[in-house]
């Protein structure tokens, strides 16, 4: 595991595969275990190794790694279920929420929603492609800046940053529209 530790901090993809192969069946299996849902489980593995690799060059112990990894899986998990709380503790604490969110389907609040879905659908579009591209992979396909920065290979401090230019030239575009 050491080596493969090496080759995954030098770069190599091939090494990063493997780790990958290694131990995503195990921790796939505990957080399915875990979890209520399939998709919640493969989300969770994917921030495990992302966060893994992140943290690979603190590991001080490599002969621990695989229970390392569990660690991380099970934080994962404990913030799943942290999160699921909080909001289910401010429906309850504040339920004037539901008030408003069975509000949301009356008919005339769907015709403001169609008509601010088109404004934002032009804002959108007049948007540069990089911006489109980042604004989409957050706010549509959910996806945690983490992950972007991967796809879009750029640091993670990159991604935020562009992240936030995006939002801000989009507000602006916005605001100009209406």
């Amino acid at each position: 595991m050491k080596q493969l530790v090496t080759r995954i901090l030098e770069g190599d993809s091939v090494a990063v595969e493997t780790f990958y192969q290694t131990y995503s069946p195990g921790i796939l299996q505990y957080l399915k275990q875990k979890l209520p849902q399939n998709e919640d489980a493969q989300e969770i593995l994917n921030d495990v190794f992302l966060d893994a690799i992140d943290e690979l060059p603190k590991l001080t112990n490599q002969s621990s790694l695989k229970a390392w990894m569990y660690t991380i899986a099970r934080n994962k998990v404990v913030n799943f279920y942290r999160k699921k709380k909080i909001k289910s503790l401010i429906f309850s604490q504040f339920p004037y929420l539901k008030i408003v969110a069975a509000e949301i389907i009356q008919p005339e609040f769907q015709l403001e929603k169609a008509e601010m879905k088109i404004r934002l659908q032009i804002a959108f579009e007049k948007l540069s492609r990089k911006y489109q591209q980042i604004l989409h992979m957050h706010y549509i396909e959910d996806l945690p800046v983490k992950i972007i920065s991967v796809r879009l290979n750029l640091s993670f401090k990159a991604t935020e940053s562009r992240l936030y230019r995006a939002r801000q030239h989009f507000i602006q575009i916005y605001n100009a529209e209406t």
